[in-house]
């Protein structure tokens, strides 16, 4: 990944699945600070403003698992729609306050989903920038509902905003509750892999370095107003996912029963569940002189042989806070 020379504020509530052991590089350079601290609470945003004085705010905290807003959408409304507008708010009030050559230059960068979209049949040619939203879940009506706070407050208020929408993230420090995750650490396990439904499910990922890096060129050089879609053109089914997966981890860790394919268990499919996401990420990767790096097949192996590596730290969570049990599927 790119280095830069930013000094970095992080704040977080530690949710369920926040784990201090993904910030440890950071913490080390010297140019990076930590605040506990929950984004619905707009005095506790105010007084960060304050103290830290940014020139920029990339707002990346959600919640963001479809099948947990399945069961409790709840905090999904309050974290990723009531806290978006306290986080509007704490920095209007802060940017109102900056001399003229840093109000021009500062920049509300809010992080958002491809899911808002709606599905794509088929045929359908991807999302861009001017797809009309569609949410079908709790999850993506949330952010929906976020997105339009944050141009609403660049329109009305003139803040200077952007959104970037982007696809299905992977890669290393993924909490396991996502299907590629839970896939490998089962898969490495010799526990059966749950497929929703037929597996036909398209989504289209991006290894999360390569979205790590726009993200930062789109702080850097995004225009207030405007909207990138994020994505790596690397479109694959929910089987061929797991498919490969399974085959990465069979020459890397052989398993003495035969291939992991054997394991694969087509269960009941998610409710709603949205047939396909891809995005045209053409417009991001000019304005923003980004492409991804990653292929899926170099990405998914990066992926699987850090979590051979890091078994300690999956191993903890399985143990204590996510066994890998079925989520979303709408008790009566």
């Amino acid at each position: 990944m790119r280095a830069t020379d930013h000094s970095v504020l992080n704040v977080d509530c530690m949710t369920y699945a926040a784990s201090t052991e993904t910030v440890e590089d950071a913490a080390a350079t010297g140019r990076y600070e930590f605040a506990q601290a929950n984004i619905v609470d707009g005095a506790a945003m105010s007084h960060l403003f304050e103290t830290f004085r940014p020139d920029a705010v990339m707002h990346l905290a959600a919640e963001s698992h479809v099948d947990r807003s399945i069961d409790g959408p709840g905090v999904f409304i309050q974290t990723n729609v009531v806290g978006t507008y306290s986080l509007l708010e704490a920095a209007r009030k802060y940017w109102l306050t900056l001399e003229p050559d840093a109000k021009k230059a500062f920049r509300f960068h809010h992080i958002s989903t491809d899911e808002v979209f709606g599905a794509l049949e088929a045929n359908d040619p991807p999302f861009t920038e001017t797809t009309p939203y569609d949410p079908r879940s709790p999850y993506s009506a949330s952010k929906a509902a976020s997105d339009h706070l944050v141009r609403a407050w660049y329109h009305t208020y003139g803040l200077p905003t952007f959104v970037t929408n982007t696809t299905n993230n992977y890669g290393i420090w993924h909490f396991p509750e996502k299907l590629i995750p839970l896939v490998t650490i089962n898969a490495i396990e010799g526990k059966e892999l749950p497929v929703y439904g037929k597996g036909d499910n398209v989504r289209d990922w991006l290894f999360v370095e390569d979205h790590a890096e726009a993200l930062v060129k789109a702080v850097e050089n995004g225009v207030p107003g405007e909207t990138y879609a994020i994505g790596a053109r690397q479109p694959r089914t929910n089987l061929e996912v797991v498919k490969t997966i399974c085959a990465v981890l069979d020459e890397l860790l052989p398993d003495p029963a035969g291939p992991r394919e054997r394991l694969i268990r087509y269960v009941s499919d998610r409710p709603g569940h949205d047939f396909r996401y891809e995005i045209d990420p053409s417009h991001a990767e000019q304005a923003l002189d980004w492409k991804a790096k990653h292929t899926f097949e170099t990405g998914i192996r990066r992926t699987v042989q850090w979590y051979l590596d890091n078994r300690d730290w999956w191993e903890s969570i399985r143990a204590r806070r996510y066994t890998g049990n079925r989520l979303g599927t709408v008790k009566e």
